[in-house]
């Protein structure tokens, strides 16, 4: 079952998302999280698989924390999807996961492409963090950086697209 805190980063994500509905099962428990007109809801389900499983001390924080959660925000990515669509010569490199975009792999260090860079189907784009996770993205392309659509430590969703790329 996932942890308290686990759960607590779950929620934040789903929050700052325009995700509606989000469901997880892991390790024989489960958890189902909506937004119901800006208002969090969290269910916790664990299976009783094990004697030494106490649901109740798991249950009191997790509603507690569904209590405090904050209203979604605004959707801001409308506007580089509008322009995304119009040029259908370009291939999009989208974002596998919901969580939080890096363009390099610490504050310090270069990033990992710029505009004009060339790439291969190898190549290392970004980082997108989901649960103190950190994901390396491949370009999945032979190709051309033509444009960055997401900005350092932006908040990506599923499918939302990251880079475009020329194809060679």
């Amino acid at each position: 079952m996932l942890k308290i805190q686990e759960i607590r980063e779950i929620i934040k994500l789903i929050d700052q998302s325009s995700i509606q509905k989000f469901s997880l099962e892991s390790d024989g428990g489960k958890i189902k999280l909506e937004k119901n007109g800006g208002q969090a809801v969290t269910t916790v389900t664990e299976a009783p698989q094990t004697p030494q499983a106490a649901p109740a001390p798991v249950q009191a924080p997790v509603e507690t924390v569904a209590a405090v959660a904050p209203t979604p925000a605004p959707e801001a990515p409308a506007a580089p999807a509008a322009e995304v669509a119009t040029d259908e010569t370009l291939h999009k490199i989208t974002s596998p996961m919901v969580g939080t975009y890096y363009q390099a792999s610490s504050p310090d260090a270069e990033a990992y492409v710029k505009i004009g860079d060339k790439v291969t189907a190898e190549s290392i784009v970004c980082i997108v963090e989901a649960m103190k996770l950190f994901n390396e993205i491949e370009s999945e392309v032979h190709g051309e950086i033509v444009e960055i659509l997401v900005q350092d430590g932006q908040l990506v969703e599923y499918g939302q697209p990251l880079f475009l790329v020329r194809e060679n």
